[in-house]
């Protein structure tokens, strides 16, 4: 990413209107390719081809070859300023050449199909446009007998810089677009993997919070009540292959299996708990996605209370607020010594609410009270 943005609009593409650099920006290093397009540069050596003229040939020669360093200085070096700087010593050579060798006029063509790659303001474009062809314009008036020429090259200089001002425009449209692309993949993954924790955290939480109660009953249960200290037991295996299921649909995108079933299974998590749930209050009918947050936030305040809370007793309340949320709020007696830092669990329960644009408010006082506070969606079908 870094290497794109150091780089962005310096690229050529391979094909110029017939005539360009070809360079791609996301790499520093070229394959040579781009030096294929000085074969355009050949109509230079027209003019001394018709003169014979050893005088004439040496000094067109020594232009040349400062024209080819000048080049070759360009395709190496990707700094911004140093292309520009390039380009403009391309542009005064043409301009001091020119009238010598009509074949210069290659010279101009370069600047117009370079400098689009190289700088990405149109008005700075359309400006350089302008003064190349009013300088060919004077140039071609101050001389007379060449006037046909510097018509031709300010109509391709036109032509071809007008062009690569959309090709180049296209290419860091593009450029913008892949970055984008692939920074919301990179988004994406984040938010997945935050999910996968949060479901973790919340599933396999309240899971094994349910494994080490009936592990410790069972303990204690041992040599007293062999009986029900199997039957807890088999409970302890029931529950592990259930984490073992949920930890798999973690993985996948957790879905509840109903408020209702999360309320009953609360009760039962609770009893195990030495804690008496009450809830007098049924379930509201939700969407899918509301129910599942609210069946996490269920989940993830029994394992609290399992842990921290020290409660015994706890109770479970739904309803409608003024404002039209669907309420969840759960209070305990217990102790709420310890508990007044928001830890994962409860970090994981705000991001769910706060992402469906719902409220969630927790007070420690004489227990816990949880107030979880979701928008109302009418439920007009199946599976909406």
């Amino acid at each position: 990413m870094a290497v794109r943005e150091r780089v962005e609009g310096l690229e050529l593409p391979g094909d110029l209107y017939g005539l360009g650099v070809a360079r791609e920006c996301e790499e520093k290093k070229h394959d040579g390719a781009s030096y294929i397009w000085l074969a355009y540069s050949i109509f230079f050596f027209i003019e001394p081809i018709m003169r014979r003229d050893a005088g004439y040939w040496l000094r067109q020669g020594l232009i040349y070859v400062f024209f080819v360093g000048l080049y070759v200085a360009y395709v190496e070096f990707i700094a911004t300023r140093v292309r520009i700087g390039i380009l403009i010593a391309f542009f005064v050579l043409g301009i001091f050449t020119m009238p010598a060798n009509p074949g210069a006029s290659c010279f101009f063509i370069y600047v117009a199909a370079m400098l689009p790659f190289s700088v990405a303001s149109l008005p700075v474009l359309l400006g350089t446009m302008v003064v190349e062809s009013g300088t060919m314009a004077i140039e071609g008036y101050l001389l007379p007998g060449n006037r046909i020429n510097y018509i031709i090259t300010g109509f391709f200089t036109v032509v071809v810089g007008v062009s690569n001002i959309f090709v180049a425009q296209q290419k860091r449209a593009d450029r913008k677009l892949r970055r984008a692309q692939e920074e919301n993949v990179e988004l994406a993954a984040v938010a997945e993997r935050e999910r996968i924790a949060r479901d973790l955290h919340d599933v396999l939480g309240h899971t094994l919070s349910v494994i080490v109660l009936k592990a410790e009953l069972a303990g204690r249960l041992m040599g007293r009540d062999d009986v029900r200290a199997a039957v807890e037991i088999a409970e302890v295996e029931k529950t592990a292959r259930t984490a073992l299921a949920e930890v798999r649909e973690a993985i996948g995108g957790y879905r509840a299996k109903g408020l209702s079933a999360e309320v009953e299974q609360a009760r039962v998590t609770l009893d195990a708990a030495g804690v008496v749930l009450e809830c007098d209050s049924a379930p509201p009918s939700l969407r899918p996605k509301e129910e599942t947050v609210l069946s996490l936030a269920v989940r993830e305040a029994v394992t609290n209370i399992v842990r921290h809370a020290g409660a015994t007793r706890c109770t479970l309340r739904f309803g409608r607020t003024a404002d039209g949320f669907d309420l969840m709020e759960l209070t305990d007696d217990g102790s709420a010594g310890g508990a007044v830092r928001e830890g994962n669990g409860l970090r994981g329960m705000r991001e769910r609410v706060v992402g469906l644009g719902g409220r969630l408010s927790v007070e420690w006082e004489a227990g816990t009270r949880l107030v979880v506070e979701i928008p109302h969606t009418p439920v007009t079908g199946v599976g909406q």
